[in-house]
C-alpha cells in the first residue's frame, strides 16, 4: 500500500519540497540575497555581474544544505573567498555568515508574510504512513524547521525533528554526508536499513545512499528525475501520493 519494501519500520521526510512548498521560497530568497552581493563584488571588483540562476545554481550548490555549507559552496564556484565571519554577523556582512544571516532573513519575512502551504498528496502520503503503524520522522537542514512545520499544521504528524538546529548543538554534518539522516532513525529506535528516506534535493538524496538507507525515494518537483536517480534513488515520483497506488511510480 505504502510503495515501501518489506523490513522498513520509519519514515524520514525532508521538509522544503517534500511536505512543503517552501523550495520556491528558498530558491527566491538566495537568488534575492546572492544577486545583491554579486552586483556589489562586481563593483568593487571590476568584473561582470553574472546574477544567481535559481534553478540551476540552487539545484546544483544550495538545495537540502545547511545555510552556511550552501553559501560557500555556490561562492566556491565563482572562486569568491570570503571570510567566514561569525554566527552573529549582521545580515548581508560580506562574510559567509552574513550572507547565510540576510538569505534567513529574506525567507522569515515571506513566511510571515504569506504562511506555509503543503503538498497535500505528501501530507496524505504521511497519514498513511501513520496509520499502518511505522515511525516518522523530519529531517531539514533549515534552521526554521519547528516554526515552518507549526505554520503549515503539519508538526504533530512526526515523533523526531532532526533540523539546522539540532545539527549545530550535536554538530552533525550537513547533506549530502548522511548524520542528520542516521540522527533521525536513531531518534525513531531504528536502524538505518529499517528506514526509508523522501527527498527531493540531489544533496539529500545522496545522504540516503551513503547512509545505508533501506529505501530511498526521489521527489522529482524540478525535473531532474535522471539526476535523482544517479545519485541514488531507489524510485522516483513526482508526488507522493503515486507511491499509495503504485501509479506512474517512475
Amino acid at each position: 500500500m505504502l510503495g515501501l519494501p518489506e523490513g522498513i519500520r520509519g519514515c524520514l521526510f525532508d521538509m522544503d519540497g517534500v511536505l512543503t512548498r517552501t523550495a520556491t521560497v528558498h530558491a527566491a530568497a538566495w537568488k534575492s540575497m546572492f544577486d545583491e552581493f554579486l552586483r556589489a563584488w562586481a563593483a568593487k571588483t571590476g568584473t561582470p555581474f553574472v546574477p544567481f540562476d535559481k534553478v540551476a545554481d540552487y539545484d546544483r550548490y544550495v538545495d537540502g544544505k545547511k545555510r552556511a555549507d550552501g553559501a560557500r559552496s555556490f561562492l566556491r564556484s565563482r572562486g569568491i573567498d570570503l571570510p567566514e565571519g561569525t554566527p552573529g554577523d549582521p545580515p548581508g556582512a560580506m562574510t559567509v555568515q552574513g550572507l547565510s544571516n540576510r538569505k534567513n532573513e529574506l525567507v522569515q519575512a515571506v513566511i510571515e508574510r504569506d504562511g506555509v502551504q503543503v503538498f497535500p498528496g505528501s501530507v496524505r502520503y504521511v497519514d498513511e504512513v501513520r496509520r499502518a503503524g511505522l515511525r516518522t520522522a523530519v529531517v531539514s537542514s533549515s534552521a526554521n524547521t519547528a516554526q515552518v512545520l507549526a505554520a503549515a499544521g503539519i508538526a504533530d504528524r512526526f515523533m523526531a525533528r532532526i533540523d539546522g538546529v539540532v545539527a549545530k548543538e550535536r554538530r552533525l554534518a550537513g547533506k549530502p554526508a548522511p548524520d542528520m539522516y542516521v540522527a533521525a532513525a536513531e531518534a525513531l529506535g531504528l536502524k538505518a536499513a529499517e528506514s526509508a528516506v523522501f527527498e527531493d534535493a540531489l544533496a539529500g538524496v545522496a545522504a540516503g545512499r551513503a547512509g545505508g538507507f533501506g529505501f530511498v525515494v526521489g521527489v522529482d518537483r524540478a525535473g531532474q528525475a535522471d539526476a535523482l536517480r544517479a545519485n541514488g534513488a531507489d524510485v522516483v515520483v513526482g508526488d507522493l501520493r503515486e507511491l499509495l497506488t503504485h501509479e506512474d511510480a517512475r
